[in-house]
């Protein structure tokens, strides 16, 4: 009676774990992230390879919708006005479906980047295979890379700061804090956080 049991116990812990294998975790920090070609706001391809300059990422997954991403938007505007010229443009990424959240259609997508100006790339994840690769889980989800000769490692994951409501607020800038110590020569010291935000729609 024991033996079987255990032998019971033994195949659902082994089912269990299968199942779970099948889960994409993401990327961790250290992780080297591949790159991707998604169709950005005005229709062209865009590849983390076309920055030729850069010496790094700030890759946000964000969206239209969300009150969080939209509390954010002029943060993450800011934030590639600061860091562009330094080698580290964002890269923003919507991962929701279209389908399941109209307000994330391409359509809308470019109305957006129009209001608010995007000077920089807006991009729909098409089929949603980016963002699992990543591991984003939230709208916005930060991930920091660096550029290097083995490819662009990931330094930071988690969010932009520490106070969504009230950016007058904020005490901990946690993606400038990363990219700074990077620009420096610098270890990053906060490597991940928690991300606050909407659900990704998948």
């Amino acid at each position: 009676m024991k033996t079987i049991k255990f032998l019971a116990m033994f195949i659902a812990i082994g089912a269990l774990t299968a199942f779970k294998s099948d889960i994409p975790v993401g990327y961790k920090v250290g992780d080297i992230a591949t790159d991707f070609s998604l169709k950005n706001v005005d229709g062209n391809k865009v590849s983390l390879k076309d920055f030729k300059s850069a010496k790094g990422f700030i890759v946000v997954f964000t969206c239209n919708h969300c009150p969080y991403a939209q509390a954010y938007e002029d943060r993450i505007i800011a934030l590639d006005k600061k860091y562009k010229s330094q080698g580290y443009p964002v890269i923003a990424i919507n991962p929701n479906n279209p389908e399941k959240q109209k307000d994330d259609s391409f359509v809308k997508m470019q109305e957006r980047a129009k209001d608010k100006k995007f000077a920089f790339p807006y991009l729909l994840d098409e089929g949603q295979k980016i963002f699992p690769q990543y591991g984003a889980t939230k709208t916005p989800h930060v991930y920091v890379l660096q550029k290097t000769a083995k490819g662009n490692i990931v330094k930071y994951i988690g969010a932009i700061d520490d106070n969504y409501e009230d950016a007058a607020a904020v005490k901990q800038k946690y993606v400038e804090n990363a990219v700074d110590a990077l620009v420096k020569g610098k270890e990053v010291t906060v490597k991940e956080t928690k991300a606050i935000g909407c659900s990704i729609k998948a």
